[in-house]
């Protein structure tokens, strides 16, 4: 019979026992079903609701089932439905009449939630560990690569020159931001639900904050019926991964863009590329496709928690059950993504002399040249409307700036003297961008010390 089974007449049906099982998924939750329960057992005598001895009982019951289960010793009953059933099933066979004690003043509403705290309590900083894996790669490019120069894009139109480490360090501020909301999806998991109940809490006589300690919780919930109704945590993991995962995502844009014979700015290493079973001569960015294709599984997780949510009655529903496939598969989603993605972006090899050549091509000095002209003491607009002819003037001729001639500048404003030769180079256009923000040499540096202390505290 059901432990739960009590009142009914008739056995569940095999489909719906199948359908309502969800201990095919949920059995990675274990460790933490098992660690909750021996905090509880531990409170429950502590309390008196069991004696000292039924507690070191359960307690010695509970240790030798995890053993079993890390040792692949447990077959897990679909039957029992959950890990949590499965659980004390296995440990009221064991040890008798003590584990039919252990769910006293307990749920399986909290203790799910309570299990899937602890899980994502432990996870999270085992993404922002992979995530600062990433943002290092980052930062030692990007110290290579302070000088060298590119052209920057805006609409994938080429629009002024900056430098590969500005671009790179573009990057390393979006992950900074996903570490943050990692931070404060990670604060705001850190709390203990077990003690609601099913949703009103108890009678007897129990110690939230005992259990709470044992577990690191650093404090308790407030309200019994939020803390088995809510998943908030979870779409919140969800969300902060999906912006994950939406950066991740677009490094993984540029760096096909990029590997591509049209840009040529990067050659990726052959462990992280593939090729055609058809065409000899291909070499594929397959890596970054797979984590730019992810990224929406990622993405429908977050949308289906939501939806799953937005319906539902306090307290507990059975549809929340549908918060660990999302999270779990979530979680292994972004850190497969980043476990591959480091190594690859690692190994690259940038084309630094094509990575020039592009950026000298098309016009991206234009707006160094219009704030040439401001500093004579042009209006910008005026300034805007002379660079704008004086680039229609070299469309039609075939002509860039370092081909035109100080008559044929001077004949479009007699603010041109010789120096404006000096001032339309890539080295001056990248090097006049000295502010703080900006893709200058010496401003880079800066936010590369900066970056650095970043790291040193992640």
């Amino acid at each position: 019979m059901k432990l739960w089974g009590g009142r009914f007449t008739r056995t569940t049906d095999r489909l719906v026992e199948d359908f309502h099982s969800s201990i095919s998924f949920d059995r990675r939750l274990y460790r933490q079903d098992i660690a909750g329960s021996i905090a509880h057992a531990r409170m429950l005598a502590a309390v008196g609701l069991i004696t000292p001895e039924e507690g070191e009982a359960i307690i010695k019951g509970l240790e030798e089932i995890r053993a079993d289960i890390e040792a692949g010793r447990v077959e897990f009953d679909v039957g029992a439905e959950d890990i949590h059933m499965n659980i004390e099933k296995l440990l009221t066979e064991r040890i008798g009449e003590p584990g039919k004690k252990l769910h006293t003043a307990r749920s399986r509403n909290d203790q799910v939630v309570l299990d899937l705290r602890l899980y994502l309590k432990e996870e999270i900083p085992g993404i922002k560990k992979l995530l600062a894996g990433l943002q290092k790669v980052l930062v030692d490019l990007a110290e290579e690569h302070i000088n060298t120069i590119m052209p920057g894009y805006t609409h994938l139109q080429k629009a002024q020159p900056v430098t590969l480490a500005h671009h790179l360090l573009a990057y390393f501020e979006m992950f900074c931001r996903d570490q943050e909301r990692l931070d404060g999806c990670l604060e705001r998991t850190d709390v203990m639900p077990l003690g609601a109940g099913a949703l009103a809490g108890t009678t007897l006589p129990i110690n939230r904050e005992m259990v709470a300690r044992q577990l690191g919780f650093k404090e308790i919930s407030a309200n019994s019926l939020d803390a088995v109704a809510d998943r908030d945590f979870v779409v919140e993991f969800l969300a902060a991964a999906s912006l994950l995962m939406m950066h991740l995502s677009r490094l993984a844009e540029e760096i096909i863009l990029w590997a591509s014979e049209e840009f040529g700015f990067i050659e990726l290493d052959d462990a992280y590329s593939t090729g055609s079973s058809m065409m000899p001569q291909k070499k594929n960015p397959d890596v970054a496709e797979l984590v730019r294709g992810k990224t929406g599984r990622v993405y429908g997780h977050l949308m289906g928690m939501l939806t799953v949510l937005k319906g539902l009655p306090l307290a507990y529903n059975k549809d929340l059950q549908e918060d660990k496939e999302a999270l779990f598969d979530a979680l292994d989603t972004v850190k497969g993504c980043l476990m591959v993605f480091t190594p690859m972006l690692a190994t690259a090899k940038f084309k630094v002399e094509r990575m020039r050549e592009d950026a000298e091509r098309g016009f991206a000095a234009a707006t160094d040249v219009a704030e040439y002209l401001v500093r004579k003491g042009l209006p910008f607009r005026e300034a805007h409307a002379v660079v704008g002819a004086l680039v229609l003037h070299c469309l039609e001729r075939g002509k860039s700036f370092y081909d035109l001639t100080l008559d044929e500048w001077r004949s479009f404003s007699p603010y041109f003297s010789e120096d404006i030769f000096s001032h339309i180079t890539l080295e001056a256009c990248i090097r006049g961008r000295d502010l703080p923000g900006g893709p200058a040499p010496a401003a880079v540096k800066q936010a590369l010390e900066r970056a650095r202390r970043i790291l040193a505290t992640i």
